[in-house]
């Protein structure tokens, strides 16, 4: 959910940015060089049909995490506030007993949660390569099309020529291309588990 949080809070920085800075553009952008062409990929995640199904089948992998922890929880919470409320009545052998079984429970909880983030950083890296595979051949045609000579990543370039910028054009082509991804979540493969 750590995971979630922070791709939902990049992926809405980067929309907000990229709202700034057109509200910021210049009045002038200067000619377009010929031969220099720009590319922006987290544009192309956000924007296209792709990559918006994968954001959407993400968020609906995440709640079923949550979803599947929240038992586990729930039922950790609820003895240690009887184990709380009974301190004075509860024998301290069974205290003792039941509080280490708390903690086991709580030790499992969180190696559940751990593997489920695991599986969903995977899962995620898994669609972005499947992304990337289709969108590498686009991004080669539409720079040869285009007569470049030079393709900057577009988050090392302040400001430029929109005329320069070849990534609507590679969003247009992946639509078609590839308009989605079906996938359900996946489990780490066990020798990039020990990697972990």
């Amino acid at each position: 959910m750590k995971l979630l949080a922070s791709g939902v809070f990049a992926l809405a920085t980067l929309m907000a940015s990229s709202a700034l800075a057109q509200a910021q553009a210049p009045a002038n952008y200067g000619p377009a060089i010929p031969g220099v062409c720009v590319y922006y990929g987290a544009q192309t995640l956000a924007q296209s049909t792709v990559g918006q199904s994968v954001s959407t089948r993400m968020n609906a992998l995440s709640q079923e995490v949550a979803g599947e922890l929240a038992p586990y929880a729930q039922s950790i919470e609820t003895e240690i506030t009887a184990l709380q409320q009974g301190r004075a009545s509860i024998p301290p052998a069974e205290l003792q007993s039941r509080s280490q079984a708390v903690e086991q429970r709580i030790r499992e909880a969180q190696q559940l949660e751990q593997t489920r983030q695991n599986e969903l950083r995977y899962t995620l890296d898994v669609q972005r390569r499947a992304i990337a595979t289709a969108v590498d051949p686009i991004i080669v045609a539409v720079y040869q099309e285009r007569g470049c000579g030079l393709l900057l990543d577009r988050e090392s370039v302040y400001l430029m020529n929109p005329a320069m910028d070849i990534t609507p054009t590679v969003i247009e082509r992946l639509n078609v291309a590839l308009p989605s991804l079906s996938f359900n979540r996946l489990q780490v493969p066990v020798d990039q588990q020990q990697a972990q």
